[in-house]
């Protein structure tokens, strides 16, 4: 059942978790071919110790992290893409442990878009080699951008989020502009078809019904710009191939930002980047800072890891 370990351990935190024991929590794909009884299998086989529990959606992934984190789990493994990665990460760094630390985090990919996984070789298809990796218990310290957003008011209280955190959490990149956009404009047409390369041009058609310039006020290293772009990544990691220098173990963000292209400029840029090459597009800007301030977003489009941030934030702080 959604929202319930699956054994009895969660009704005993006062006895404490076996450190060896994983929490798990399942993102089933909408429409899908569900992977959990596989997963579930080679798990059992590899005598691996884990209580599980499964999301009604991304939103859910948030509560439940915070569960497993409060309950004193030691490892949380998230099976689930991107988006459902950074809602376990803000579930995590938002609730206090009582073991005093934070959990570790592992992924077993299985979104539509599963981009910071990529970075460290998962692969959905070879769930397998990724649990066998997972088992070594190997861990590395990692990153994690802090942005904290004001929301702008409206005047209008029934298009303001309320109870919304302004301080949230990513660990592979936040997108202002057309590439947030196109994100989640991919994560919906990959539910539908199949193949990649179809997901990517129905995207990039979608997306000339887009808006496609945004001016952009912000501040980093000392400096102050004010420029007309059509996207800008903030990336600890590749950054679904903007950031592709990007090392979420070294301190630093990556920048990248591409002002408005005439048209052809946009498909071959689209073409750059899903072939990996993205740095050599005409028109783009990079830096590699600790912080960068945005004092004015002009009603632009933000996502953190594939995720949609809510609207009508008006300024954001990163770092």
């Amino acid at each position: 059942m959604e929202g319930n370990l699956s054994t009895p351990k969660s009704q005993e935190a006062n006895k404490g978790i076996d450190p060896n024991t994983w929490g798990i929590i399942y993102c089933p794909i909408e429409g899908g071919k569900k992977t959990w009884p596989q997963i579930h299998q080679y798990l059992d086989e590899k005598q691996v110790k884990y209580d599980f529990v499964q999301s009604e959606g991304p939103g859910s992934v948030e509560r439940l992290a915070a569960m497993l984190t409060k309950n004193g789990y030691h490892t949380i493994i998230v099976v689930g893409g991107d988006s459902a990665v950074n809602y376990a990460l803000n579930g995590i760094i938002k609730t206090p442990s009582p073991n005093g630390c934070l959990p570790k985090i592992g992924i077993i990919p299985n979104g539509l878009v599963n981009d910071f996984a990529k970075y460290w070789d998962f692969e959905r298809k070879n769930f397998k080699n990724t649990i066998d990796r997972l088992i070594q218990n190997r861990t590395r310290r990692i990153d994690v951008g802090v942005a904290v957003g004001k929301i702008a008011n409206t005047g209008d209280n029934s298009s303001i989020i309320k109870d919304t955190d302004p301080t949230q959490y990513f660990i592979n990149c936040l997108n202002i502009g057309a590439v947030a956009s196109i994100v989640n404009i991919k994560r919906e047409t990959k539910r539908f078809f199949v193949l990649s390369i179809i997901s990517y041009l129905i995207s990039a058609i979608a997306l000339l019904f887009q808006r496609m310039s945004f001016k952009l006020d912000f501040s980093t290293g000392g400096e102050h710009f004010s420029k007309r772009a059509m996207t800008l990544c903030v990336g600890s990691a590749h950054g679904y191939g903007q950031t592709p220098s990007a090392v979420p173990y070294n301190g630093q963000l990556d920048i990248s930002l591409v002002t408005t292209p005439p048209i052809t400029q946009l498909f071959h840029g689209l073409w750059l980047l899903f072939s990996g090459r993205f740095l050599s597009h005409k028109g783009i800007s990079v830096w590699r800072t600790k912080q960068i301030e945005f004092h004015d977003l002009n009603e632009a489009p933000i996502s953190l890891d594939g995720r949609m941030m809510p609207k009508h934030v008006e300024s954001l702080k990163i770092s």
